[in-house]
């Protein structure tokens, strides 16, 4: 049997509609790269899994019975993957032609590159800033998280690092860590550094992902000459989405979301500074932690 070049990745959860828009996005651009597709699927009740074995019969089905988180689902699917390459890609994206022959050239064209990421645009058609984001040193988590001054002075290469708003969004370059949303990774790195780290349920498990990467010696890339559309927020009931999940379970994303904050922060930037200065941040985290709960109630 042929080995695929590239093994796609979709961890979903109660987003079959938009995970079927994907599939069948997918579908339309197989000529272009050899790929096999893997859906993992966290415990889905809403006809997920019914849809991918009468529709997308192409597709390899992963059946977690329940909601592990973003880590453990996707890395669930690490036994059915073939592919020189893998790709992460959320389940509420649209990925265009070009964008998987064109990133995954990239990689063949640039042996010292362990992962890379293309442009990531939201429905308006605005960049989705998270595709690019510097490590959250203490600087950078007071200025983004808590400060939010990155808000006031997008552009400002001091007070704007966490979003790299000082450099052009079309401009292709070096970036510290990319969005789990379009993750493109060699195979090999991952079984170099390991695959994502199941101490973190939902979000910062793409941030220690990257870290761990570059601490391997491999650069990390934002790709803008292609780009997906990410539609987000669907699972995890944000932005727009918000009262499509319910309460308990936004409290839930949220909570554990600012918590990946502090995981990380504690993993690797604690033996890098004072005592005095890591209270700090960690103090900072949980304020956030408690206004973004209360947002939720209110909402």
């Amino acid at each position: 049997m042929k080995i695929p070049k590239l093994s796609i990745v979709i961890l979903s959860h109660n987003t079959k509609q938009v995970l079927s828009d994907c599939l069948n996005s997918l579908s339309q651009v197989r000529g272009e790269v050899d790929f096999e597709a893997i859906v993992s699927d966290n415990g889905s009740t809403d006809g997920t899994i019914e849809a991918i074995k009468e529709k997308f019969d192409w597709v390899k089905l992963v059946d977690n019975d329940k909601n592990l988180g973003f880590a453990a689902g996707n890395n669930k699917a690490k036994p059915y993957t073939q592919g020189e390459y893998i790709l992460f890609l959320n389940p509420d994206t649209i990925v265009p032609k070009s964008t998987l022959k064109e990133t995954v050239k990239y990689l063949d064209d640039n042996s010292n590159l362990g992962a890379l990421t293309c442009k990531i645009v939201l429905p308006n058609g605005k960049l989705d800033k998270d595709a690019r984001r510097s490590f959250p040193t203490p600087w950078v988590a007071l200025t983004h998280l808590i400060l939010r001054l990155d808000r006031i002075v997008p552009h400002s290469r001091i007070l704007a690092k966490y979003w790299y708003g000082y450099i052009n969004e079309d401009t292709a370059h070096e970036v510290d860590a990319l969005q789990g949303a379009f993750f493109l990774v060699r195979k090999r790195v991952l079984d170099e550094v390991g695959w994502f780290d199941e101490d973190y349920f939902l979000d910062g498990e793409d941030i220690d992902l990257c870290w761990r990467i570059k601490a391997a010696g491999w650069k990390i890339m934002y790709f803008p000459k292609v780009n997906i559309t990410h539609i987000k927020g669907v699972s995890k009931g944000k932005g727009l989405h918000a009262l499509s999940v319910e309460k308990d379970k936004r409290l839930h994303f949220r909570a554990t979301g600012v918590s990946s904050m502090e995981i990380f922060y504690r993993k690797h930037m604690w033996e890098k500074y004072p005592l005095a200065l890591n209270l700090l941040v960690v103090l900072g985290i949980r304020l956030v932690k408690l206004y973004r709960t209360i947002g939720v109630y209110f909402k």
